[in-house]
């Protein structure tokens, strides 16, 4: 479901190598509030269109779940994605965690020598997307520090019912960010029989 998510995680792993499970992750379970679940639909047939900008070069991408096997969601571009108790996530990191509230913060170690930072910046408010208007949204920073000058900043807004609405990832070189990537939901199709 996230190749897309992938490609933007690849971003924030640069440097490292993005190859086996990760060294730690924290699993300690607070289950107040929204579950990260209601943030991200995973059922076979979901297909999400996105108007992608990679290096200033316009796109269109199509993200479709393909297959389901052993509890992992597998999409059209070789992502793959569950929900356990903690949260929504792939092999490596944790998209979202509970609690989804602001502040929430937490680490992802995918590799040895690459450490992700996530903190829910912010959690119940209106979002915009070509697709059109959410409410209850939750836009989540993801940092990984590439060098001693540049941290890559990954920021993925979710919508209830829907997922991913948008993300923007930066290079951050001192105060000033360099756009890398956008990606901005065009359209969603629920599988059928679900809403």
């Amino acid at each position: 479901m996230t190749r897309w998510l992938t490609r933007a995680a690849c971003l924030l792993s640069v440097g490292s190598a993005l190859t086996g499970c990760p060294k730690r992750v924290d699993t300690s379970i607070d289950t107040s509030g929204p579950s990260p679940a209601e943030y991200y639909p995973l059922a076979v047939g979901n297909r999400w269109t996105y108007d992608q900008t990679f290096l200033g070069a316009k796109s269109s991408l199509v993200v479709e779940i393909v297959k389901e096997d052993n509890g992992f969601f597998y999409d059209s571009n070789g992502g793959e994605l569950t929900v356990d108790a903690v949260g929504v996530r792939d092999h490596k990191r944790y998209l979202l965690r509970s609690p989804v509230e602001p502040g929430r913060e937490w680490k992802n170690v995918v590799s040895v020598s690459s450490v992700e930072h996530y903190k829910v910046v912010e959690a119940g408010a209106g979002c915009e997307a070509p697709f059109g208007r959410f409410e209850r949204c939750v836009r989540v920073e993801a940092r990984n520090r590439v060098d001693a000058k540049t941290t890559l900043v990954n920021e993925m807004t979710f919508a209830p019912a829907v997922g991913v609405v948008r993300i923007e990832v930066y290079a951050e070189v001192g105060q000033k960010r360099i756009p890398q990537t956008r990606l901005e939901l065009r359209e969603f199709k629920a599988a059928a029989g679900r809403k």
